[in-house]
């Protein structure tokens, strides 16, 4: 699936669809260790950004 996954500008059920089907294709000739190497790769992601918006807070509180 090469296709690039639209979502609307107000996010409603239809994007949760397409989201999932969107996942639902990429990952379904995966094999379970590829599988778990997609999702993991995401997830670290979003660790990251998430310890990287904790510091630009901290950081914002700091000079407050």
């Amino acid at each position: 699936m090469n296709q690039k996954l639209e979502i609307s500008p107000n996010f409603t059920i239809e994007d949760i669809h397409k989201i999932r089907e969107y996942h639902h294709e990429i990952t379904k000739n995966m094999t379970s260790e590829e599988f778990h190497a997609y999702y993991r790769a995401g997830t670290e992601r979003g660790l990251k950004r998430i310890a990287e918006i904790r510091e630009e807070r901290k950081l914002k509180s700091q000079q407050d």
